[in-house]
This record gives structure tokens, C-alpha cells and sequence, in this order.
């Protein structure tokens, strides 16, 4: 038996199981159950068997049935359980990765917001420094261009910094 046949044989027993579910009558169901339990289980282990990668097999690198490289290993890529259970619900999971990407892009408006918030607050503070303390306008100005501010020309301010209020 092919691989996909047994994969078609897993959803056909998925599928009478959820029939025999749907339409329990009582102890006569119940042993049809237990019998389609066994035989998924039977069906589940075969395909499992046939699926397990060969150990000594090394795929040649034109055969287009194997996978890239690059290609992580199946059990190696993680969803989110989000995602399965906007699958389980019966939603598109599309909705899903919009929706993250709309709570993302608001974050990251957010986190820019207070960027530019804290360095108009460093550029207003150095200049304010600046002006008081003239003996460490140069620290200042150091200190200014390490955090990625221009630094001030003149003491009483402005010396090339646009003013953001």
C-alpha cells in the first residue's frame, strides 16, 4: 500500500468514527467504536512505520522528492497554538497572521512614539545642559552622539538640532 493510500485509509477512518459519533445509540455504538479505535490505531502505526526516513538512504541532489538543505526537519517548526485553534475553529488562519501583523505594526508606532519622544527629551536635556553648564558642553556633545543625536554647535541651542514641541 502507497503512502497516500494509507494517508487516505487514516482519513476514512477519522471519518467513520466521527459518523458513529455523531449518531451514538448506546452499547451497540459503542463496541463499533471501540473496533474503529483499534483500527485507526492499526492504520496510524502502519503509516507512521512507512513514513519514518531510512537511516542509510542519502537522497541524490536532483531528486525533486526530497527536501532542500534548507528545509528544516517537520518536527523541528513549531506553530503557534493560536493558529491551531483558529484551525480547529474552522477559521481561515490567514486571519490570524493578519491580525498579528496589525498588533505588530501598532507596537512597533508605539515603540517610535516613545523613541522619538526620549530623543527630543535628550536633545531638549542637552541642551538645556549645555547652556547651564558650559564647562561640559563637549561631555554633551559626546554623550549626544553616542545615543544618535547631532551634536549642538552653540551653548544657547540650536546649533543644528531642530526644535520637535
Amino acid at each position: 500500500m502507497q503512502k497516500t493510500d494509507e494517508l487516505k485509509d487514516v482519513v476514512q477512518q477519522l471519518f467513520e468514527i466521527q459518523s458513529a459519533v455523531h449518531g451514538y445509540l448506546g452499547p451497540e455504538t459503542q463496541q463499533e467504536l471501540v473496533r474503529k479505535f483499534k483500527s485507526l490505531t492499526l492504520a496510524l502505526s502502519t503509516l507512521s512505520n512507512h513514513t519514518r526516513p531510512d537511516p542509510s538512504f542519502t537522497p541524490s541532489p536532483s531528486d525533486p522528492s526530497s527536501s532542500s538543505s534548507s528545509d528544516p526537519p517537520l518536527h523541528a517548526i513549531q506553530l503557534p497554538p493560536e493558529i491551531i485553534d483558529y484551525v480547529d475553529a474552522a477559521r481561515n488562519p490567514d486571519i490570524y497572521t493578519r491580525e498579528f501583523v496589525e498588533l505588530v505594526q501598532k507596537g512597533n508606532q508605539d515603540l517610535k512614539g516613545k523613541a522619538e519622544a526620549f530623543a527630543s527629551f535628550r536633545d531638549v536635556l542637552a541642551r538645556e545642559m549645555s547652556s547651564a553648564m558650559p564647562e561640559c558642553r563637549r561631555e554633551v556633545e559626546r554623550v549626544v552622539k553616542a545615543t544618535g543625536g547631532k551634536s549642538g554647535g552653540g551653548a544657547g541651542g540650536g546649533g543644528g538640532e531642530v526644535e520637535r514641541e
